[in-house]
């Protein structure tokens, strides 16, 4: 009988790009433009700069420049800090929205997105200088003439313009059919997005793991777009393509779907996949969520800030045989929201951390930091949804001095130090958990932390299809060998 590889977690890394340009294409947006005009002008006063969005404290945050704990020692509102302006950090790479719109044709697969001739010619050095783009991607960087652009715009075809933060015009996306909505512009260029900012993710961690690429057997999606066409709206690789584009020619994969709960599932098919000797290396990754840009702009609008929703994500993990030194993925502590527990917080929270602790013959303070919703709140609450992980850990901690493993007067204590303050962009499925795996897998290695318990909540209601909630939450551990 084979036996049972132990799983690790290799490593975590994020692309971000800022894209205020892109704003006026999330669903909320677009949707209110429609019916209000001049929201358009409104919104793009409000839209930052890159030197903004670069030296903001939460995306220093996620590139791993800052910790969650610094973060929760600088004052608020964060985003009047100008310091630290830096592009990449030890977790991943912030990108201007100019390359990144450049990025679209280069990983565009159909011959959907044209740039004008002289922004091809322009950004065309900054792609070059890239680390991790190739020859064989510069190549397709190809320019059009503005006449081409008008007259895709004017063809038979739907198309979108594709401008940049001050409302420049510098190409567009065509769509592929004239009657399939899910071939339509808006839907490609949503997949298009979620596809790069996956791959320049996986790119990045592979680099910096040392992975040999035709070692990679296996890629698990996690994102949250529907790539098909009006046949089977959901039914598509993404997987394949992100693989494809990051130089796994050896591997093949498949997409996960569960709104926010997706990545976690993932991780838990790839460590299963590694544990069984399947595959010695498992990517996991979720590209962004570009229907979500500006999608609490109204908040921010009335409360005179800038829009922070401007910045798209990309995530990759790889799990990994055990290489000795990487945190291990403890499969027999998986929490899981049954179709009988019921939808209440308790419930879920319960389900996911008491049962599994209890399981494991651990107790709540055997973690030493709990990851689960990371919404930055300056994002959310003038939206009126609050400090979605304060709210979070105040509850976890209920949970805990309810269970009597704490007193009641320690649940701000515990909250403070087991906690994690909320930095992710408000990009679904990113949010839940994921931001904490670089800076937990830091930890781990060093020695500064032992355990760390990442659960995911998901709203399967979504689809109209059940009432009922979602969640996983699984335990990574120091490796003891």
């Amino acid at each position: 009988m084979t036996t049972l590889e132990q799983p690790v977690v290799r490593g975590a890394r994020f692309f971000l790009a800022h894209t205020p340009g892109l704003v006026r294409y999330g669903s909320r947006p677009s949707r209110d433009i429609a019916h209000e005009p001049s929201l358009e002008a409104q919104i793009g006063a409000r839209l930052r700069v890159f030197a903004e969005a670069a030296a903001y404290p939460p995306n220093q945050t996620m590139l791993g420049r800052l910790s969650p704990d610094a973060l929760a020692k600088l004052p608020r509102p964060w985003f009047e800090h100008r310091a630290g302006v830096e592009r990449w950090g030890p977790h991943g790479e912030i990108m201007p929205e100019e390359e990144f719109f450049a990025l679209l044709m280069v990983f565009d697969s159909a011959g959907l997105v044209s740039l004008s001739e002289d922004f091809a010619a322009t950004i065309r050095p900054a792609l070059q200088a890239h680390p991790l783009l190739t020859e064989g991607d510069i190549a397709r960087l190809k320019g059009v003439a503005e006449a081409r652009i008008e007259e895709t715009l004017r063809g038979t075809l739907p198309a979108l313009p594709l401008r940049g933060r001050e409302g420049r015009r510098i190409g567009c996306i065509r769509g592929d059919h004239a009657e399939d909505n899910t071939l339509f512009p808006d839907v490609l260029l949503e997949n298009l997005a979620c596809k790069v900012t996956a791959i320049m993710a996986l790119r990045a961690l592979l680099e910096q793991e040392k992975v040999d690429l035709r070692k990679v057997g296996y890629v698990l999606n996690s994102g949250e777009e529907a790539v098909g066409d009006r046949y089977q709206r959901g039914g598509g690789n993404l997987a394949k393509a992100v693989a494809e584009m990051s130089g796994c020619s050896c591997a093949t994969g498949v997409d996960i779907k569960g709104f926010c709960c997706g990545p976690v599932h993932a991780l838990a098919l790839a460590s299963s996949l590694v544990a069984s000797r399947v595959y010695d290396h498992v990517a996991v990754v979720g590209g962004c969520s570009l229907a979500k840009l500006g999608m609490k702009y109204r908040g921010h609008l009335d409360a005179g800030q800038p829009i922070l929703e401007d910045t798209l994500v990309g995530a990759a993990v790889l799990v990994s045989a055990d290489d000795g030194r990487s945190p291990v993925f403890r499969l027999d502590s998986l929490g899981r929201h049954t179709v009988e527990a019921g939808s209440s917080q308790r419930a879920i929270f319960e389900h996911l951390v008491s049962h599994p602790l209890r399981r494991l013959g651990l107790k709540f303070l055997d973690i030493d930091r709990f990851a689960t919703e990371l919404h930055n709140p300056e994002v959310t609450e003038p939206a009126g949804s609050g400090n979605v992980p304060l709210l979070n850990y105040r509850m976890l901690a209920g949970l805990a001095a309810l269970e009597k493993e704490i007193d009641p007067g320690d649940v701000e204590r515990f909250v403070a130090e087991r906690g994690v303050t909320g930095f992710s962009p408000t990009q679904g499925h990113i949010a839940s958990a994921l931001p904490f795996m670089a800076h937990a897998v830091d930890g781990l290695r060093e020695g500064t932390l032992r355990r760390t318990l990442f659960l995911a909540k998901g709203s399967l209601f979504l689809g109209r299809m059940t009432q009922q909630a979602d969640g996983l939450s699984f335990i990574l551990e120091r490796n003891g060998r």
